[in-house]
């Protein structure tokens, strides 16, 4: 009888864990929505009482065609608008990494925002399956140790991707958070109520 509660702990906190998460995501964007709606009037409020002689700093728009190394080192074009640092080459503001691939005929990339047709965390459903089985076995056999090595090797595997995308970071807390919750939750109370 215990094998069959220990499956049903298992399919109960691996799988139905995904519905849970994704309403859990709507209510994250749903509540994200009414607070950006509420900033923007806020922000209409407070536009007719600024003050004028305000301190205000706005980049010089970007060229067209990327800047060019010369062989004194700094960047063509950068000097004017302050982008070279102590003869130091310095990113133009907007623009992704160097070492960013960007999809040929993609337009300005906006920082923390992913490009075009680029999916951020994939793979995250069957991560996140994984993720609430071993955290259910980690409780079921009385190891919640080994929790801690569930998120140490999630959170090393997306740490490129939640460095570059703030998008990226916020949904990861958000699902691991849900999913632990939810996995951690439904092993314990079966093996509170229904295992001896």
């Amino acid at each position: 009888m215990n094998a069959l509660w220990i499956a049903v702990a298992l399919v109960v906190a691996g799988f139905v864990g995904w519905p849970v998460t994704w309403l859990v995501f709507r209510l994250a964007r749903t509540i994200d929505d009414k607070a950006d709606a509420a900033g923007r009037e806020q922000a209409a409020d407070d536009a007719s009482g600024q003050d004028p002689s305000a301190d205000v700093t706005v980049d010089a728009p970007l060229p067209a065609d990327p800047p060019t190394l010369t062989s004194a080192g700094p960047v063509q074009g950068q000097e004017e608008r302050g982008q070279s640092v102590d003869g130091e080459l310095t990113a133009a503001g907007g623009r992704p990494p160097s070492d960013v691939p960007r999809p040929e005929g993609a337009g300005q990339v906006t920082p923390g925002r992913p490009a075009s047709g680029q999916r951020i965390l994939r793979g995250g459903a069957i991560i996140g399956v994984l993720e609430r089985l071993g955290v259910a076995v980690a409780i079921l056999t009385g190891q919640p140790v080994a929790i801690a090595y569930i998120v140490a090797i999630k959170g090393l595997g997306r740490f490129a991707e939640l460095k570059e995308t703030p998008v990226a970071a916020e949904r990861f807390i958000i699902g691991t958070l849900t999913s632990m919750l939810w996995a951690a939750g439904t092993a314990a109370i079966v093996k509170v109520y229904f295992l001896n």
